[in-house]
């Protein structure tokens, strides 16, 4: 899908390509969404450019996410597809030639859809390709913190469980997985948020935005300086609910042996009383002592119950 648009007072505004003649409207924005064969060489020959195949992104290797070529700057950043925690990243390549943004991605991140829908730009405030690169990066970012939250609320739930609760194994490990999920999310948002500061850096170094923009760039990096101090703090809460989960496990699991080594010393008694009674010598006493069985069943029972009394008196069977 090729989308294309203009800037109409400061913001965007959605145009059809004439593909007979493409000077009759030059858009600032062109944004290819899993574009096919002939939507991509359409693009490469009216603007004279060669855009990244979509399905080869992933393949980019970091050395080569930003570079010059042909008067044509290239950018490859990672946008956050979701703010569930199994939600992933979206590569997108951007470039930007002759005033003109190129954005291709294989699916639709939220960023986007909130700059085509018109929410985040104010009247007056866009002035060239420049500014929407910007603006999606901002709105990527404002979408990571979003997503911080749910994950901030999700802990909270866990906390509640972990701290307020006796755990069995089935809860535990239900909280294991939720655990591991926010754990997931929360590393996504910081490489995606690491990958916008580099993204960002570049732009400024390039010397192509104005005092204005580069401002505007300056205060995205102090919200992504933010978000780091919030992802660390979760990394923090979310090894700590790990480690209270594991450690309610291992007192789960050390009850039952400790249950299991209670019994077998308990039962020691009464099974040397059996195995003494149990050797058939002709002076042992159930051969001439009618009440010598009973005696010996006695012995064995009360080797039982005393034992338990003593474990029970200390406490050791709670």
């Amino acid at each position: 899908m090729l989308n294309a648009f203009i800037l109409n007072k400061g913001r965007l505004s959605q145009i059809t390509l004439n593909e007979n003649n493409p000077a009759a409207n030059i858009p600032v924005w062109i944004d290819l969404i899993a574009p096919n064969e002939k939507e991509l060489a359409w693009v490469e020959k009216t603007y004279h450019l060669t855009l990244p195949q979509p399905e080869h992104l992933r393949d980019l290797e970091a050395s080569a996410r930003f570079y010059e070529e042909n008067n044509a700057l290239y950018l490859r950043s990672d946008f956050l597809l979701g703010k569930e925690s199994t939600s992933g990243s979206m590569a997108v390549a951007f470039v930007l030639s002759n005033n003109i943004l190129f954005s291709i991605h294989a699916q639709d991140a939220p960023a986007f859809q909130q700059l085509r829908m018109h929410t985040h730009a104010q009247l007056g405030t866009m002035e060239n390709s420049h500014d929407v690169l910007i603006d999606l990066y901002e709105l990527d970012i404002e979408y990571s913190a979003d997503a911080l939250e749910s994950v901030y609320a999700d802990l909270g739930q866990v906390s509640h469980k972990v701290l307020n609760a006796q755990l069995n194994d089935q809860n535990a490990t239900n909280i294991l997985a939720n655990i591991a999920l926010a754990e997931h999310l929360n590393g996504r948002i910081r490489r995606n948020v690491m990958d916008t500061r580099r993204a960002l850096s570049f732009l400024m170094r390039s010397k192509l935005l104005s005092a204005t923009q580069n401002e505007e760039v300056h205060q995205i990096l102090q919200d992504i300086e933010s978000l780091d101090g919030h992802t660390a703090f979760l990394f923090d809460k979310i090894n700590f609910l790990m480690d209270a989960t594991v450690g309610f496990i291992n007192i789960n699991q050390n009850k039952i042996v400790r249950l299991f080594s209670v019994s077998s010393v308990a039962l020691l008694p009464p099974v040397l009383v059996a195995s003494i009674y149990g050797m058939n010598f002709r002076h042992m006493p159930e051969l001439e002592w009618i009440m010598g069985y009973p005696f010996a069943l006695l012995l064995m029972l009360l080797s039982v119950v005393i034992p338990f009394w003593i474990f029970h008196r200390k406490g050791w069977l709670k």
